[in-house]
C-alpha cells in the first residue's frame, strides 16, 4: 500500500444559467420557490398591517357607508393574498401564475387607491395624492426576491401603466376641464392635477424598476455561480476529505503547484489481511459491495476522531491527523481512532458471521512525525499529498501486523506523544522492541494496542 494524494482541479470559466446541470437548476428553482413563498407572506403581512391601521384610524368621510369602498378593496386584497399564499405553499408554481399574481396584486392596490375618492366623496384627482402610492415601490421590490428580472419589469410596467390610466381617468372625469393646473401651490392645496407631478411618479416607478432589474441581472449571475460552487463543494466533499474540499473551495487565490506546509502530524494506515486472495473468489459486485461495507464503517470512525481520509487504496485506507489542518492533539486523536477502528472491525465481523460470511482480519498502524502537506502536479491537474517518514513508516508498520500476528500497532514515539496529549488506552498496551520492521532503516520500539 503506497501513500498517494488527493486530486484537485480548478476552473475559473464563467457559468451561465443555461449551462448548469439539471440538479443545479433544481437548486436554483428551489431558491425561487422559497422566495415566492416569502414574498407572498410579506405581501399578506403588509395588507394585514394596512388594514389594521385603517381600522384604528379616525374616519373622516361623511357618507353613510355600512361597508365603505376601501373596506371592500382591502377585503379583496386580503383574500387574494391568502389564496396566493396557499397556492405557493403547496409547491412549485408555474410562471403564468406568478405573472398573473403580479398583475392582480397591482390591480387590487390601484383599485384600493382609486376607491378613496368614492369613499371620501371627492373628485378622482383626490386619490392621486394618496400616500398609498408608496406601497407600489414596496410591491415592486418584493418581486426582486425571486432573482428574476422579468417579474420586476412586469410589476413596474403594470404599476406605471396603471398609474397613467388612473391619472388620465382623473383628468377626463372632470367635465369642466379645469382640474388640470400649472400652479404648484394650487396642486398641493386643492384637488387639482399637475401633469408634471404625475409624470414624475411614473418616471420614478420606471426608473426604480430599471435599476432593480439591472441589479437583479447581475445578482442572478452571482446566485447561479454561488449555487454551482455550493454544489461543487458538496461533490468535492464526497470525493475528497472535508478539510481538502474546504481548502479547494475556500482558497482566496488559485491553488498552485508547489504550495506546501510543514506539520507535526500522525498518520494511520488500515488494511484487510488476505483481501487480495479473497477478491479472486468474489464476483465484481460482491467485491465492491464488501469494500463499500468496510469503508462505510471505517470512515465515520476516523472522521469522528478528527481524522482526514487522504486516500482509498484498494482495501487500504490512508488517514491523516493534523496534516490538512494543524492539531495539538493529533497523536491522541489518531490512537483513539485506532482503537475505535479495531472495535468497528470486530462489530463488522460479528455481523458477517451472522450472515454466514467469512470474517476478515483488519490491521491498522499509527506513526507520528513531521510531514509536508501540499499541492503537486501542474496547472491542469493538481494533487494534495502528504510526504514524510511518518507516512512511509505507518504503511510499513501496518504490514508488520501480519508478521507479529497483531491488529493495532503504533510507534513508541507516537504512543508517548499521545499519552502526553491526554490519550489513555482502553486496554493493555504492550511495549515491544526494538524490533526490525521490513523496509525501516533501523529497529524500532513499538506498542501493541490489539492482538
Amino acid at each position: 500500500m503506497h501513500p498517494n494524494a488527493n486530486t484537485a482541479t480548478r476552473t475559473d470559466a464563467p457559468v451561465s444559467a443555461d449551462q448548469v446541470p439539471l440538479r443545479v437548476r433544481a437548486a436554483i428553482e428551489k431558491q425561487q420557490d422559497d422566495s415566492e413563498r416569502l414574498a407572498a407572506l410579506v405581501q399578506l403581512g403588509i395588507v394585514v398591517f394596512f388594514a389594521a391601521l385603517y381600522a384604528v384610524a379616525p374616519k373622516t368621510y361623511t357618507g353613510d357607508w355600512m361597508f365603505p369602498p376601501v373596506t371592500f378593496a382591502l377585503a379583496a386584497f386580503f383574500l387574494a393574498g391568502v389564496a396566493r399564499l396557499l397556492v405557493v405553499r403547496r409547491g412549485r408554481v408555474a410562471g403564468w401564475f406568478v405573472a398573473a399574481s403580479v398583475v392582480t396584486e397591482f390591480f387590487l392596490l390601484l383599485l384600493l387607491i382609486w376607491s378613496y375618492h368614492i369613499q371620501y366623496e371627492q373628485p378622482p384627482a383626490f386619490y392621486l395624492k394618496a400616500p398609498t402610492l408608496l406601497y407600489i415601490f414596496i410591491f415592486i421590490a418584493l418581486r426582486a426576491l425571486r432573482f428574476e428580472a422579468r417579474y420586476v419589469i412586469l410589476a413596474g410596467g403594470t404599476a406605471a401603466v396603471g398609474w397613467m390610466a388612473m391619472a388620465l381617468y382623473a383628468v377626463y372625469a372632470d367635465p369642466s376641464g379645469t382640474v388640470v393646473t400649472r400652479d404648484y401651490v394650487e396642486y398641493l392645496t386643492t384637488n387639482s392635477i399637475l401633469i408634471g407631478a404625475e409624470m414624475d411618479k411614473i418616471i420614478a416607478i420606471l426608473l426604480v424598476t430599471a435599476i432593480l432589474s439591472l441589479a437583479l441581472v447581475r445578482a442572478r449571475r452571482l446566485l447561479v455561480r454561488a449555487i454551482v460552487e455550493e454544489a461543487a463543494a458538496r461533490d468535492l466533499s464526497r470525493f475528497f476529505a472535508p478539510e481538502i474540499a474546504a481548502r479547494i473551495v475556500g482558497a482566496e487565490n488559485q491553488i498552485r503547484p508547489g504550495y506546501a506546509e510543514a506539520r507535526e502530524a500522525s498518520i494511520m494506515t488500515i488494511d484487510i489481511r488476505g483481501f487480495t486472495k479473497l477478491a479472486n473468489t468474489l464476483s465484481p459486485s460482491e467485491l465492491i459491495g464488501t469494500l463499500v461495507d468496510y469503508e462505510s464503517r471505517m470512515v465515520p470512525v476516523i472522521q469522528a476522531h478528527g481524522g482526514c481520509i487522504d486516500k482509498f487504496l484498494g482495501d487500504g485506507i490512508l488517514a491523516t491527523f493534523g496534516a490538512a489542518a494543524p492539531s495539538e492533539t493529533h497523536a491522541a486523536d489518531a490512537l483513539r481512532a485506532l482503537e475505535a477502528v479495531i472495535g468497528a472491525a470486530d462489530d463488522w465481523n460479528r455481523e458477517r458471521e451472522q450472515r454466514g460470511q467469512q470474517p476478515l482480519r483488519v490491521g491498522a498502524a499509527v506513526a507520528a512525525g513531521r510531514v509536508v502537506f501540499g499541492a503537486v502536479g501542474d496547472y491542469t491537474r493538481l494533487e494534495y499529498t502528504v510526504i514524510g517518514d511518518a507516512v512511509n513508516l505507518a504503511a510499513k508498520l501496518e504490514k508488520h501486523n501480519k508478521v507479529g500476528e497483531t491488529r493495532a500497532l503504533a510507534t513508541r514515539h507516537a504512543f508517548e506523544l499521545a499519552r502526553g496529549q491526554g490519550f489513555v488506552p482502553i486496554g493493555p498496551a504492550e511495549r515491544v522492541g526494538p524490533v526490525h520492521i521490513l523496509g525501516a532503516e533501523a529497529p524500532l520500539e513499538i506498542v501493541i494496542l490489539s492482538r
